[in-house]
This record gives structure tokens, sequence and C-alpha cells, in this order.
């Protein structure tokens, strides 16, 4: 199992749980963080870009996780990605370097895994 794989099993086994003991307030985030993705004005494809950039410069590994899945679900470019990784970097500075890193790890995992 890669770690793409392994990671999507456990964001669904914890989310489980987490809704599954959760009061009202809890659930009512989780239901308008799926939302805000959704197609409208921008596409869900740059809502992901957008994600993937903040959570990249808050330095969030399974937040840059989660949004490269959807990116690449969504149909983001090699060039797209890289365009977003640079503006990442340029917000978040040297500190983000190590997230970038791992950001292009599994960009790789899942570009191989498609071909």
């Amino acid at each position: 199992m890669g770690k793409i794989e392994e990671f999507q099993r456990e964001r669904e086994r914890l989310n489980a749980l987490v809704l599954s003991r959760s009061n009202l307030q809890i659930k009512r985030f989780f239901s308008l963080d799926s939302q805000v993705y959704r197609q409208g004005a921008l596409p869900a494809k740059f809502k992901e870009l957008l994600g993937l950039v903040a959570s990249l410069v808050l330095r969030c590994d399974d937040c840059i996780l989660y949004h490269i899945i959807r990116c690449h679900q969504e149909g983001v470019t090699q060039e797209e990605f890289n365009e977003a990784m640079a503006i990442a970097l340029v917000v978040g500075g040297s500190i983000t370097i190590p997230h970038l890193r791992r950001a292009y790890d599994a960009w790789e995992e899942l570009s191989r895994a498609s071909r």
C-alpha cells in the first residue's frame, strides 16, 4: 500500500470516528468544509489549488496531501501544480521547503499511479 492509499484509509477511519462521536457544530463545520470546495463561480479545480497553497503556507501535511489528491482528481496539470507550488513557496518562505518536498513526492506517486 502506498502512502496515498494509507493516508486515505486512515483519514476515512478517523473522520468516521469523529462524526460518530461529535456534536452538531462539528458536523456543520465538516459539511461547510466540503461544500466550500464545490464547483461555483470558481471551478473546483481552482478551489483545490487555493486550498493546497493555503495548506502549504500553513504547513499542514495532512491538508497538503488531501488537496494534492483532490487536485489530481480535478485534473490539475503538472504546470498548474508547479505554479501553485511556486506561489506557496513565495508566500510561505523557506520554512515551507520540507512540505514542498513531500508535496512533490505525493504528486509523483499519484502521477505514476495514473500512467
